[in-house]
């Protein structure tokens, strides 16, 4: 049965799935202008730190004021309208609300609400990837455990390739690639919030008139998020990184098949079932036609003759030999889109992308020289810039995860380029996140333990 048509069920039941989000930023309001319009789900509470903010959000959004009037949670539930409120521990205990969107984009909190979420008995659909990068593995482990469901979100690059790969593994056919597209040349790792709109092509007018936040959009530009992402797809799907972190190969639309290929083949890859991100400019800078910048992808094989003739015989994208196809959706709607994660978990008790292993790790690399003393700014910023590596490789150096790289005080001298270790900085190991990811560490250097527990 369609996702919709269990909506519209549960909906006429006047039993809709009762969501509480947090975090009514960009994406959070972009679920919103969404969920007023989807049937069998009610918001019954909105929390963010900035209240104005929130219900600022909603107007906008197009809410009728008297639908978020509910004065209490009790109220929104009695009367089917919204509560909005700062208090997130309320919203996260209420004992009438099902799933919690976690949407504020902070790593630190966003484990701290998961982990109570589960407690009370929630599911939780993660938007902040950020933490999911740094300690998704466990979070799914500790969801498991609680008897609900752990996410990430519907309309976010790494969730929607998820998707593509379910669909070619569930189809029969073994997955060589898959990932996502991005605007890269190699100077961008280097790039700062002083740098990033000119590469962007805006003007800053353009940016401070648009309220675009710098080190938010530099974190995509200088390769951090892009790592982030792809350490929640190896991790959720089993694709593995490549050996020195992601490399973007320029690509188009069609070439997908040639390039997302072994290297033994004419390709770019190292192996077969490797996550990759593809850049939509050339390396002299000139923009590709028919790029998937914004979209997902995922590259697929024909084990037999049959099946390649009919890739040729349906049109399909391949290579010369029609060995290797691909499939892709060349746009992601973000927020627009993650309905589809709250109907999944809440109706069917599926995630819309899970980890299920540690596979690998977005670490903080110096994005320049840095000196004992310095305090490190977190992704997108001016002193780190995130890597993809292997989970094998991160534990045996002791690599510094980039989800942690924030208000953290540097110990040692590190070289541009260099991966920071937890010896390199000062942490404070009774932080809740800190904790969470050393257990992590723990449990996955440790495979016997974790095949006894």
């Amino acid at each position: 049965m369609s996702l919709h048509r269990m909506l519209r069920q549960r909906q006429e039941a006047g039993k809709p799935l009762r969501v509480g989000v947090i975090g009514a930023g960009k994406f959070g309001t972009m679920f919103l202008a969404q969920a007023r319009r989807t049937p069998g789900i009610h918001l019954v509470g909105l929390a963010d730190l900035s209240v104005p903010r929130a219900r600022e959000a909603l107007a906008r959004t197009g809410w009728p004021a008297e639908r978020t009037e509910a004065r209490s949670l009790d109220d929104a539930v009695k009367t089917g309208g919204t509560h909005v409120g700062a208090d997130v521990d309320a919203l996260i205990g209420h004992p009438e609300i099902e799933i919690i969107v976690e949407v504020t984009g902070n790593p630190t909190a966003a484990v701290s609400h998961a982990l109570k979420a589960f407690a009370a008995g929630k599911h939780v659909v993660n938007v902040t990837v950020e933490a999911d990068a740094f300690c998704g593995p466990l979070l799914a482990r500790r969801a498991e455990e609680a008897g609900v469901v752990y996410s990430l979100a519907y309309g976010d690059q790494p969730a929607l390739i998820c998707d593509l790969v379910d669909w070619a593994r569930t189809a029969g056919f073994d997955v060589v690639s898959a990932g996502r597209g991005h605007k890269w040349l190699p100077h961008f790792a280097a790039s700062t919030p002083d740098t990033v709109w000119k590469y962007y092509g805006l003007t800053e007018e353009q940016a401070r008139l648009g309220g675009l936040n710098p080190q938010m959009f530099n974190s995509f530009l200088d390769g951090s998020k892009p790592a982030i992402e792809s350490t929640a797809v190896c991790n959720a799907t089993g694709l593995l990184p490549p050996p020195d972190g992601l490399e973007y190969p320029p690509c188009s639309l069609d070439d997908l098949p040639f390039v997302c290929r072994p290297k033994s083949e004419g390709g770019q890859l190292h192996f077969k079932g490797q996550v990759e991100v593809l850049s939509s400019l050339e390396r002299d800078g000139r923009q590709i036609p028919h790029h998937i910048r914004w979209g997902v992808f995922v590259v697929f094989e024909g084990d037999s003759d049959y099946v390649r003739r009919c890739f040729a015989e349906y049109g399909l994208i391949t290579d010369p030999e029609s060995r290797y196809g691909a499939l892709y959706k060349r746009w992601h709607l973000i927020g627009l889109e993650l309905g589809i994660s709250v109907a999944s978990v809440g109706l069917r008790r599926e995630p819309t992308g899970c980890p299920d292993g540690f596979r690998a790790d977005a670490i903080a690399a110096a994005k320049r020289d840095l000196k004992p003393g310095e305090i490190l700014d977190g992704e997108g910023g001016y002193t780190v810039v995130g890597k993809l590596m292997s989970a094998k490789d991160s534990l045996a150096i002791g690599a510094f995860p980039l989800g942690l790289a924030h208000k953290v005080k540097v110990v040692n001298p590190v070289k541009a380029g260099t991966a920071l270790r937890w010896s390199d900085v000062q942490v404070d190991d009774t932080l809740e996140a800190v904790r969470i990811r050393r257990e992590m560490e723990a449990l996955f250097r440790n495979p016997s333990r974790r095949a006894a527990e």
